[in-house]
């Protein structure tokens, strides 16, 4: 076995773990820490299909950026568990229907799914590169490029001014 292989069958197993520890966790708190690694095992895998972008801005925007902003939330919320109402019978019988509902759907969307012929290219080609997109990006795009980073600028200022006041 390939060390492509391990690493693919290691960072698949951690995901899996770490995502039913996020559900399972009683403490809050922990399940944003569990979440953090099941989103640094997937920029993992982004990794291995060779998607640096990819795996950049999942560390960033979504480990880093909306996960600290998750735990904020929630460190500023009142949970005890006293306080919090207790939850009709009815109301979790409906929450177990529209989840099997859910997964009745998904079971049939994947049902007829052709993946036994598709294969991900691992360490090779082009596709995902930083390169191609810059590539793209400055080449094919510029106008609209640079037209997106003068809105981002007026909106920094706009916000810079409400906030001041």
């Amino acid at each position: 076995m390939s060390t492509t292989h391990f690493l693919f069958w290691f960072l698949s197993v951690l995901a899996i773990f770490s995502a039913i520890m996020v559900v399972v966790s009683k403490n809050p708190v922990h399940s944003v820490l569990w979440l953090i690694i099941v989103f640094i095992t997937i920029s993992g895998h982004y990794i291995l299909m060779n998607a640096q972008f990819l795996f950049i801005v999942n560390l960033i925007v979504y480990a880093g950026a909306i996960m600290v902003l998750f735990l904020y939330v929630i460190m500023l919320m009142d949970l005890n568990a006293d306080s919090e109402p207790q939850k009709n019978k009815w109301l979790k019988i409906a929450g177990v229907i529209g989840g099997g509902a859910l997964l009745l759907v998904l079971v049939a969307a994947l049902k007829d799914a052709d993946i036994k012929n598709q294969l991900a290219q691992t360490g090779s080609g082009q596709i995902g590169l930083i390169h191609n997109l810059g590539m793209a990006l400055f080449n094919d795009y510029v106008v609209p490029f640079e037209i997106s980073s003068i809105l981002f600028l007026s909106a920094m200022v706009g916000a810079v001014v409400i906030g001041k006041k």
